[in-house]
């Protein structure tokens, strides 16, 4: 039984194909556009997706698309009738586009796929419940899905077992702990739905001065979890604006801009947002442990992208573990859509995957390109380079991230989710003081506070990081282990203020540790990614150190590359030294004069876009 899963109209669109209940293939529409957080129905990702899966569209034995558009429009049509005369101006522009297109996905959808496959609509919150315990390794288990909100609801708790989910309790718009986080990224002069990463990176420069404001103002708190918002502060129910002057007030002052500095009072709420969002989760998973008696949890939701309250629930061991969906916003809407149909309409059986990534595996379920379409585009561009065998590229690789040089890795499928894992990544050496401030500022041209996460041979984390548990979505922060900070450091470092602390060196990784001594970890099995920990084992033989720098092969503002095209261009823009990609050794230094994409002709790029 092949199925179709598709997400659209939001945010990060996305398919993903599954037959008899195993991923064949998944990926964002973004990576085909090169439009971050593409919200367009996914055309190129529904194409790659049946391509991959050797299936044409009128072959497919059902089609599911991961909400239900009449339930939605139901909210915003009331959220409006609500708000009037305030609501106008949203009124005119959304309502338009649903009576005009969003209403009509089922005929639009028969009309895009030319199949007369069945199309099925779950709620958004049973196809992110879905995502979360069928792809987990689990056989029953508790999950929790937390957004900015689906139809109605926004965050939601229940029980999956075997193959089937139920959900037990929902809360519903407009309380959310999703939109209440994005307001404050607004706040913070980031954008919604994409800015949330930012905050959480600049949270820990600052203190929690406004924790109590928070709580008593603009969200009361119960002790199960539950939560309402106070809509005095919010501008998001039938406005324009996330929120309004009564929320700039109560912080001092009006909205960040994108370009003005960090004030320390802007420090000091993202610190206290976060906190504020870490103590209600950890509410939420206790209700919840309480509640359903299971010892497994899983999370969904663009919320559970979070990873510092994500690791705060597995320290408190809340339960005894713990599986978060690696594309937990919506682009995981689309797998989640394909498995709830598959398992609980036509109620298949379920086999959950190995232990610990499930059916997930290692979450590499997009485009791969072949040794041949490589070198066809590289000679494409005159690029220089050499071809080597597997074990000379891993040894020359790590001899090159050894001696302080940057790396763009590139190898097989790409990965499904916002995180790069290993397949399309910019890798460094940990140890370096300087590489943090080199990988922000001249490769990846984002503000110097964005910190790095470390990928760690899997039986080597515990030396490095508090933590025993397996992070193969890098979706855990924990805290760096005593024995490798530089306590001698630890003065300066409290003695600093804001950004400040950024240049105080803070353990013998100081590239991968923040300043409040955490890092965000992907653990990496020799089973699950073999190529990639091949590099990471070599790397230790050379240094003593088992674990790289891994942040996305992206610039800022652009999705992570896809094609050899994509890669090679972000490498001959940037200051990385070397690209890796499939066999291929190309060292910067050896290269022509700097091309853009632009100066390509046709005859050069065709076959890999």
């Amino acid at each position: 039984m092949k199925i179709l899963g598709i997400s659209a109209f939001y945010h990060d669109s996305a398919a993903c194909l599954i037959e008899d209940g195993r991923i064949v293939a998944a990926a964002q529409e973004e990576r085909f556009t090169r439009k971050k957080h593409d919200d367009a129905y996914p055309a190129h990702a529904v194409a790659y997706c049946l391509k991959a899966g050797d299936v044409t569209a009128d072959a497919l034995d059902a089609v599911a698309f991961y909400d239900k558009p009449i339930l939605k429009f139901d909210r915003i049509l009331k959220t409006h009738l609500m708000t009037v005369p305030y609501c106008l101006p949203s009124f005119l522009k959304a309502i338009p586009l649903w009576i005009n297109k969003k209403l009509y996905i089922h005929s639009m959808l028969e009309k895009e796929l030319h199949s007369k496959a069945p199309i099925f609509f779950p709620e958004h919150h049973e196809s992110h419940a879905a995502s979360a315990f069928f792809a987990s390794p689990f056989e029953r288990a508790a999950f929790v899905t937390v957004d900015g909100v689906g139809e109605w609801a926004t965050t939601s708790f229940g029980v999956g077992n075997k193959n089937r989910i139920a959900i037990l309790s929902e809360l519903h718009f407009p309380h959310s702990l999703g939109l209440l986080y994005s307001a404050f990224t607004h706040y913070l002069g980031f954008k919604i739905n994409s800015g949330e990463y930012k905050l959480m990176g600049l949270a820990p420069y600052g203190e929690p001065v406004y924790v109590k404001t928070i709580l008593d103002h603009l969200i009361d708190l119960k002790e199960d979890g539950s939560y309402r918002l106070n809509m005095d502060y919010f501008g998001y129910c039938g406005g324009l604006n996330a929120i309004n002057k009564k929320f700039e007030d109560l912080f001092g002052g009006p909205a960040k801009t994108e370009e003005e500095p960090f004030e320390d009072r802007h420090l000091n709420v993202a610190r206290s947002i976060q906190e504020v969002l870490d103590e209600a989760m950890l509410k939420m998973a206790r209700h919840v442990r309480k509640k359903t008696g299971e010892k497994y949890l899983c999370l969904a939701g663009g919320v559970a992208l979070n990873c510092v309250s994500n690791g705060k629930i597995l320290r408190e061991k809340i339960f005894d573990d713990l599986w978060i969906q690696p594309a937990a916003s919506d682009s995981g809407g689309a797998l989640g859509a394909a498995l709830y149909v598959y398992h609980q309409y036509h109620k298949k059986e379920r086999t959950p995957g190995s232990y610990p990534c499930g059916i997930q595996k290692d979450s590499l379920w997009g485009p791969e390109f072949g040794d041949e379409e490589i070198e066809r585009f590289l000679k494409g561009v005159n690029a220089t380079y050499q071809k080597l065998a597997p074990e000379p590229m891993v040894e020359a690789t790590a001899r090159e991230l050894a001696n302080e040089k940057v790396v763009g890795w590139f190898q097989g499928r790409m990965e499904f989710g916002p995180r790069a894992l290993g397949a399309r990544s910019i890798l460094g050496d940990p140890r370096s003081p300087k590489m943090q401030s080199v990988m922000n500022l001249k490769i990846k041209f984002r503000e110097s506070f964005r910190p790095f996460a470390p990928s760690v041979m899997r039986e080597k984390v515990g030396e490095y990081f508090d933590l025993e548990h397996d992070s193969p979505y890098m979706l855990l922060v924990a805290p760096v282990r005593d024995s490798k900070k530089l306590v001698s450091n630890d003065s300066a470092l409290k003695s600093s203020k804001g950004i400040e602390k950024l240049r105080v060196l803070k353990s013998v990784i100081p590239a991968v540790t923040h300043v409040d001594y955490s890092a965000r970890v992907q653990t990496v099995s020799e089973k699950d990614n073999p190529f990639y920990y091949s590099v990471l084992k070599a790397f230790e033989k050379l240094t003593g150190c088992p674990l790289l720098i891994n942040t996305s092969f992206n610039v800022r503002g652009e999705p992570i590359v896809c094609t050899p095209n994509e890669a090679y261009t972000c490498f001959m823009r940037t200051k990385i030294d070397v690209l890796v990609m499939g066999r291929f050794f190309l060292a910067k230094d050896a290269q022509k004069p700097v091309q853009t994409k632009d100066q390509y002709s046709a005859e050069q790029l065709v076959g890999t876009d």
